[in-house]
């Protein structure tokens, strides 16, 4: 167990994405609105070091914000 607690992982949640050209992107500032493809009751892909590994559920409670796992997706045999 001592060799996994120094393995390190990036999590990332995906959302939605949207399309949107380059000219837009660099006049977006702070604060700015980017509508997405997606509405709050989709499910999220959880990506581990930008791979797909599951989907879940965004859950919030009070002010803050979880996702909860309801999916693991299965592995190619390649990636074992």
């Amino acid at each position: 167990m001592a060799n996994i607690a120094n393995v390190s992982l990036d999590i990332a949640v995906v959302l939605g994405s949207t399309d949107m050209p380059v000219h837009q992107v660099l006049r977006l500032g702070r604060g700015a609105i980017i509508e997405l493809d997606s509405t709050e009751d989709d499910e999220v892909q959880i990506l581990a070091n930008n791979f797909p590994v599951a989907r879940g559920t965004v859950v919030v409670q009070g002010n803050r914000i979880a996702v909860e796992v309801k999916t693991l997706l299965p592995r190619e045999p390649s990636t074992r």
